[in-house]
């Protein structure tokens, strides 16, 4: 079996989406990587080795690709403290100072008289003040075989100008690239700081009960079974069971919900929640790795990774857009001269600097995964976990959602509600087999059999208790063999059995080898169950189907409640797997099936659909590492939710692909027919970058 290893590491000051792509297909051709991803908006660098032993020296090199890249940045392991724009650091306040000085220059040079040496002198020195670093790393990059990015137009463009004796535009222009960039930093930067905001949810310490005393610790230091003290305004920084105390926990963070819950002895109560009021005693159930604030911290740390279909179109695109439009400048600039009576080299060169400037991708290639991104961390908000931008942009098309029945279309607790004996026996004698059975299970329906039956289980008359996968259990309940389940284990043991039809969970008992009846018992519709099926029909999903291991009378009662479409009953684990494959040869072609459970027996069906989507409040572990979307709350109608947002975030990053595309196609066309001067085509670059920038922050706002 392969043995692979991840780790990932932040680069704090990457703002070049043209470096950025470039430092990821450089560590994807380490040859002990399986696999590279660099999020520019969150800056985060993913890797994945072969090797566990490889990763030192992987490490090693890698940072050695992004110290040649970008000297400025800062590689860091995540685990450390990050700066992340909290404030300018050297190199930004030297480039400030020569940017001011440079304007400083170039306002002396346009409002005295220098003479035509001292002018180009006044104006040299503004220029290279403003934008020497700019020139340096465009030399840098082309030294390494990266010519085609934003510093080698900008610097080809403008010491053209400078050739054609346009000075102060040539300084103008540089100056007003450098103050665009150093906006479009800043809207980066805050939009990063306010999506990371979002899901700042991680506890600083623990009040940890040590000795009699109370003492402030790490959270990881923090042991099942200890005891904590949260205090009014605190984070509860890990999972447990309140054993003294009442309070209202804010846990909006969580699940998006802003209606406080009250909590007191005996309540579960979520790591990543906020104490409101009282003082609370909380007995730790989960370490801090296996708590839920640590795992949502790690499903949204990894989704940057995970990157839509669009953002990777965009990379591609931009790869090949740049050296094009390069080619085409050469042709601009060269062609006409030599083919159109009396046309002007110094013309035609000007327009082709001014079409070399605007054709600049950044635009597009920083806006649209910081859109993605910002979709994310909206949905975070919201108490939908998305872990990656392509399953967020997989819920724009989705054909066909099938369901699970028990946790995820109802709440999963059961209540016994009829008792039907046979043969003779009596309803209080199938209660107590049944019970006895059942009593070493934690099943919700065998829990809701021992509460029917009342009594207490005595531990000495059971033996030989064995779980069948899928359709009971055997036990032998003073002495008598008892077995307890659906109808293919009646089957399995050929006893003559009536099938019963009615709306619940069935278990059917037989003892010693005769058939003794069957227990009916019931589970309750979420409340929000309807409303979410008929709102996925209405946001234009063409099919509803669940599935389900229960009787056909109980799904088909669901369904007829929900208005499902289709339901499937009596299945086996594998079965829903096999159903569900069959679902996926019927869909549209192009449309997406969605699976939503909770339950570990889900974790094949939520791997195998095109998107899974697991209840995370009380859904299984294994159910939400299966799953690529979880929804906090156990509400299905999250879903539908989960839907808009991503039809909202597509809306902006198609807005900003048109917007981008459109503005530098007609400054290209102005530019080609010598109208656009550079001045609007650096517009057509940095500024429609910042437009589009701003816009992309639009879409973690989330009502």
């Amino acid at each position: 079996m392969e043995t692979t290893i991840k780790k990932e590491f932040i680069l704090e000051g990457l703002c070049c989406p043209n470096c950025a792509a470039g430092i990821e297909r450089d560590i994807q051709k380490i040859k002990s990587v399986k696999a590279a991803s660099l999020d520019m908006a969150s800056q985060k660098l993913t890797i994945e080795v072969f090797d566990p032993g490889q990763m030192p020296s992987v490490v090693r090199l890698a940072a050695r690709i992004v110290r040649q890249a970008e000297p400025g940045v800062r590689f860091s392991d995540t685990a450390k403290s990050r700066a992340d724009d909290r404030g300018p650091n050297r190199k930004v306040s030297i480039r400030r100072i020569g940017l001011g000085l440079g304007a400083a220059l170039y306002a002396a040079g346009m409002l005295l008289d220098f003479g035509r040496t001292g002018e180009l002198l006044v104006f040299l020195a503004a220029y290279l003040l403003a934008g020497g670093d700019v020139l340096l790393r465009a030399a840098r990059n082309i030294a390494k075989g990266r010519v085609f990015d934003e510093n080698f137009l900008m610097g080809v463009a403008t010491i053209g100008a400078f050739a054609l004796g346009e000075y102060p535009e040539g300084v103008a222009v540089m100056l007003f690239y450098q103050v665009g960039e150093a906006f479009q930093d800043l809207a980066v930067g805050r939009s990063r700081r306010a999506i990371t905001a979002l899901m700042d949810i991680r506890p600083d310490y623990a009040n940890l009960q040590s000795g009699g005393e109370w003492v402030k610790v790490a959270p990881e230091e923090v042991k099942t079974g200890d005891t904590i003290l949260v205090k009014p305004g605190e984070k509860i920084p890990l999972d447990g069971q309140v054993i003294e105390g009442s309070s209202s926990l804010d846990t909006s963070a969580l699940t998006g919900e802003s209606l406080p819950r009250d909590a007191g002895p005996g309540s579960d109560v979520l790591s990543g929640s906020i104490n409101q009021s009282g003082v609370l005693s909380i007995r730790v159930t989960k370490a801090f790795g296996e708590s839920t604030v640590s795992k949502i911290l790690d499903l949204v740390q990894s989704a940057g990774s995970k990157k839509a279909p669009t953002e990777n179109f965009i990379t591609k695109f931009a790869r090949y857009y740049t050296p094009a439009v390069v080619l085409a400048t050469a042709m601009l600039v060269l062609i006409p001269p030599l083919v159109v009576p009396g046309a002007s080299f110094s013309d035609w060169l000007y327009r082709g600097l001014t079409f070399l400037v605007v054709s600049c991708p950044c635009a597009l290639v920083i806006s649209i995964p910081l859109g993605f991104f910002g979709g994310i961390g909206g949905a975070s908000r919201s108490g939908i976990l998305v872990k990656g931008s392509n399953y967020l942009e997989a819920l724009n098309n989705i054909d066909t959602i099938v369901f699970d029945k028990t946790g995820t279309l109802t709440n999963g607790t059961f209540t016994v509600t009829q008792t039907f004996g046979a043969n003779g026996w009596r309803e209080p004698e199938i209660l107590y087999f049944a019970a006895h059975a059942e009593s070493f299970s934690n099943h919700p329906i065998a829990l809701s059999i021992q509460k029917a039956y009342g009594g207490g289980i005595d531990p000495g008359r059971l033996s030989e208790q064995r779980e069948i996968s899928g359709i009971g259990i055997r036990a032998r309940v003073d002495g008598r063999i008892v077995l307890a389940g659906n109808g293919k284990l009646m089957d399995s043991a050929d006893i003559a059995w009536q099938p019963a039809d009615a709306p619940g969970s069935i278990v059917y008992v037989a003892v010693d080898g005769t058939y003794a009846g069957h227990i009916v018992i019931s589970d309750e519709l979420k409340p929000d169950s309807i409303a979410a099926v008929r709102e996925l029909k209405a946001l234009g999903v063409r099919k509803t189907a669940m599935l389900t291991g229960d009787s056909s009378a109980a799904g088909a009662s669901i369904a007829q409640k929900t208005g499902l479409d289709e339901v499937f009953a009596d299945l086996l684990p594998h079965q829903k797997v096999e159903k569900l494959e069959q679902m996926m040869e019927r869909k549209a072609s192009k449309g997406n099936l969605v699976f939503v459970g909770d339950g570990i027996n889900d974790a094949p069906v939520l791997a195998r659909a095109d998107l899974g989507i697991a209840m995370g409040a009380l859904g299984a572990d294994a159910a939400i590492e299966a799953a690529d979307i979880v929804l906090m709350t156990d509400e299905p109608s999250k879903i539908a939710d989960a839907v808009r947002i991503a039809r909202r975030t597509r809306a902006i990053v198609w807005q900003n692909i048109a917007f981008a595309l459109s503005v530098k196609a007609f400054i290209l066309i102005l530019a080609a027919f010598g109208i656009a001067t550079m001045w609007e085509a650096v517009f057509g670059d940095v500024g429609v970058a910042l437009i589009a920038i701003l816009n992309a922050m639009r879409a973690m706002r989330v009502k």
